[in-house]
């Protein structure tokens, strides 16, 4: 017990920081590392590869910030000069990369670190015209941009670079990135560090992430997750009834399209709820101006697709809905996450129908054998008593979305479904009256 409580005092000196460090440490208020930062800081310091697997909200980023600055700050010592694109940070989305270099400047302030952000949704040329002033020490990018960038920018390149460091490194080895990464490394040195850091971890990478591993990495909402069964037919119903219910809290809604986002927050506003969207479709000004009003409070429900679920440090979301189920087990991790960071407690409610109760056991199954995502008591006959005012909101919002060009067919679905709740209804009501 003595070496334990020995262990977790240990103070950002004790791992082998320089000093300036251990100060921008103490300046962004870290008194002391995390789990993650203890574990991988003396190892990277070494000059050792990582793959680093650690819960959401952990101190990941930290955990390959710190000793790729002390690498840097040593290696300017050593040559009396600065070395540009001295290190890469691939990341799977936009909003994780900016957030990254957030990081990274922030924690370099005090030993003049310059640091770039190369993704898309920005003007390339502006991009390369940065590049080619500011010469940076750090580059924080999406892989199609920075793999652009390599093709097309005229005298950028990565020849020297020393660290290479993926982000959410099992989502970036997906087949998606798989063309963008395979360029990237034939522009890079093999002679180099190379770190991957995620939540869970993909074979490419190692092993699969082992169910306890797992199950250890997402306890912070372990404890808080809940479902709950409906009819398809209701589920803006219930989403509106836990909403409601938590009324004041901060929440994130994710769903499966673009549109559904556009169209969720549109019905939840006619509610007199605070929700604004956010997806891959929008351009990148409009989704960080609604990432900052969320974070700033402005607005305190975010609907999204899973471009959110992935390493965003949104450190007071009390609430995650899963308004869809996602199609594997690690897309829910990483959204169920978004809650009960580092320590702080939150809620993690699934909406589930008939159609995605298998891949709901699946989730479980991965989870841990024997473990059940508990159910989320709702009080039926007050989510009814939402329906009428739903169906409406649902009716207006369908109504701006056609006057402002939206999607016909979406339109007629949804006229479809109106009609199925009011025959539901009806047979409901007639089963309230017997009793």
């Amino acid at each position: 017990m003595a070496e334990d409580k020995q262990e977790t005092e240990k103070t950002f000196a004790d791992l082998g920081l320089c000093k300036e460090l251990v100060e921008a440490c103490e300046n962004l208020g870290w008194k002391k590392p995390t789990k993650i930062q203890e574990e991988a800081i003396p190892y990277a310091l070494q000059g050792k590869d990582l793959i680093g697997v650690a819960a959401t909200g952990s101190g990941k980023t930290g955990a390959f910030v710190l000793p790729t600055l002390e690498a840097l700050l040593k290696d300017s010592q050593e040559r009396k000069s600065v070395q540009p694109f001295f290190v890469c940070v691939l990341s799977p989305t936009r909003e994780l990369a900016i957030q990254i270099a957030e990081q990274f400047e922030a924690l370099g302030s005090g030993i003049g670190v310059r640091c770039v952000v190369l993704v898309g949704g920005e003007d390339m040329l502006q991009q390369s015209i940065v590049l080619a002033k500011k010469r940076p020490h750090v580059i924080v990018g999406t892989p199609g941009r920075l793999a652009d960038h390599l093709s097309n920018t005229k005298g950028f390149s990565l020849h020297a670079l020393k660290y290479l460091i993926l982000d959410e490194a099992d989502r970036l080895l997906s087949m998606d990135f798989e063309k963008s990464l395979d360029e990237i490394l034939k522009a890079i040195p093999r002679n180099r560090r190379t770190y991957l850091f995620s939540a869970t971890m993909t074979n490419k990478a190692g092993e699969e992430t082992p169910k306890g591993l797992f199950k250890e990495s997402c306890k912070g909402a372990m404890e808080q997750l809940s479902c709950i069964y409906h009819f398809p037919l209701l589920i803006d119903c219930y989403l509106v009834h836990v909403l409601s219910s938590k009324k004041g809290a901060t929440s994130m809604v994710f769903t499966r399209t673009c549109r559904e986002t556009d169209f969720l927050a549109l019905v939840l506003r006619k509610l007199g709820l605070g929700a604004i969207p956010i997806n891959g479709q929008m351009s990148q000004s409009n989704r960080l101006g609604a990432l900052n009003k969320f974070k700033a409070g402005e607005f305190n429900i975010l609907i999204c697709t899973d471009v959110a679920s992935r390493g965003l440090d949104i450190p007071s979301v009390d609430v995650v809905v899963n308004y869809n189920i996602p199609t594997n087990a690690k897309d829910y991790f990483h959204r169920v996450g978004r809650t009960a960071r580092a320590g702080r407690s939150g809620l993690a409610i699934s909406l589930v129908n008939q159609f995605d109760i298998g891949p709901f056991k699946q989730i479980e199954k991965h989870i841990g054998d024997d473990f059940k995502i508990p159910k989320y008591t709702a009080n039926e006959d007050e989510v009814l008593l939402l329906a009428e005012r739903v169906t409406e909101a649902k009716r207006i919002s369908r109504k701006s979305i056609k006057e402002g060009g939206g999607n016909k067919r979406t339109d007629r679905l949804d006229d479809e479904d109106e009609e199925d709740i009011e025959k539901y209804l009806g047979i409901k009501n007639k089963k309230l009256r017997r009793k």
